[in-house]
């Protein structure tokens, strides 16, 4: 099905607009659509969210809330079809959704000032203090146990028990370094169980590129890809910033040499996201606040090696032992992290 067929579901032809793609995520594809009134038109890679229904339920729970209480609050809902529907199916079962373009902002790729890190930081924090009150029982999970590190850890074990006799020797350092940091999921399966951690609809993808910034004065304006705005704790957003913030290079990065925690920005995004969140979060939050970091940093670190063990078919690799590589990297930051925080 071609865009023009998808945009005739909104009401718009395509010589409306120039169509450019963007290439910046991963996951699902996405256009800019630029005319008069300018739009962002996305297919949802349904092999990832199988229940795209879902992800359009929650931001359209999360709009309808926040648009009652916090009318003042920017929150990127998407426009609705001419038959009042979220999104649109094409011919391969694809579905496309059309937000609204926010004229004059820029997304950040790297963390390069303490600016940055404190902004970014509250803006999460923000979307998350925001829908506090809200009922979380009506959002649903967009991907199951996305964050749930017993059950990530568990995956790694059964990767490990499949995988080949060459690829666990080529990784028998970086297992015994998983290993080692077994504790945990200890300490994290404490946490949930002793429900120390209240629920709260959480972000669960908080790099720096899913905030939206203004161009000129670089203040946070608004957050964007909420496919995984869903229910899950604090520790899934603060710790996924620690963990892409805090270093200067990305989890691509070989030279383990340059993999190093900036002091300056971990203060400066602790200070942003408490900024908003200090007043709401309870004891058990506060607790674990240097444990989120850890946590999330070990989540992706069995992530990436147990796809290495599994023959690298979840994520996508440009060169032999990437995902090793990766791992390796994020191993190498969750030990400076914990000599940071201990």
């Amino acid at each position: 099905m071609s865009i023009a067929t998808i945009l005739k579901a909104y009401n718009l032809t395509e010589n409306q607009f120039e169509v450019t793609p963007i290439t910046a995520g991963y996951i699902n594809k996405t256009y800019k659509l630029t005319g008069e009134k300018s739009f962002v038109l996305q297919r949802i890679n349904n092999n990832v969210f199988k229940q795209p229904e879902v992800v359009a339920s929650n931001i359209r729970h999360a709009s309808e809330y926040l648009a009652q209480h916090h009318p003042e609050y920017l929150f990127l809902s998407g426009v609705k079809t001419l038959e009042g529907t979220d999104m649109v199916y094409d011919h391969d079962g694809f579905p496309w959704r059309l937000f609204p373009y926010i004229p004059d902002t820029i997304t950040i790729n790297k963390v390069a000032t303490e600016e940055e890190a404190f902004n970014a930081a509250s803006g999460f924090a923000l979307l998350t203090k925001n829908l506090a009150g809200c009922d979380t029982t009506v959002f649903k999970p967009t991907i199951n146990r996305f964050h749930d590190l017993v059950w990530r850890y568990q995956q790694f074990k059964e990767a490990l028990a499949g995988a080949s006799d060459d690829r666990k020797q080529e990784a028998i350092d970086t297992i015994n370094t998983c290993k080692q940091f077994e504790f945990l999921v200890k300490q994290y399966n404490d946490l949930i169980t002793s429900a120390a951690l209240p629920s709260r609809i959480m972000h669960n993808d908080t790099k720096i590129n899913n905030i939206l910034f203004d161009r000129s004065t670089r203040k946070a304006v608004c957050v964007i890809d909420l496919d995984t705005l869903m229910p899950g704790y604090f520790i899934y957003d603060l710790g996924d910033m620690i963990r892409t913030f805090v270093s200067p290079v990305d989890e691509e990065e070989k030279d383990l040499s340059k993999v190093v925690v900036r002091k300056n920005i971990l203060d400066a995004l602790l200070k942003g996201y408490l900024y908003e969140m200090d007043g709401i979060l309870t004891k058990g939050e506060r607790n674990a606040i240097f444990f989120s970091g850890q946590m999330m940093t070990y989540i992706m670190a069995l992530r990436m090696l147990a796809d290495f063990l599994n023959g690298d078919v979840y994520y996508q690799t440009t060169y032999p032992k990437q995902n090793l590589i990766r791992a390796r990297n994020q191993l190498r930051l969750l030990e400076l992290l914990a000599m940071e925080f201990n």
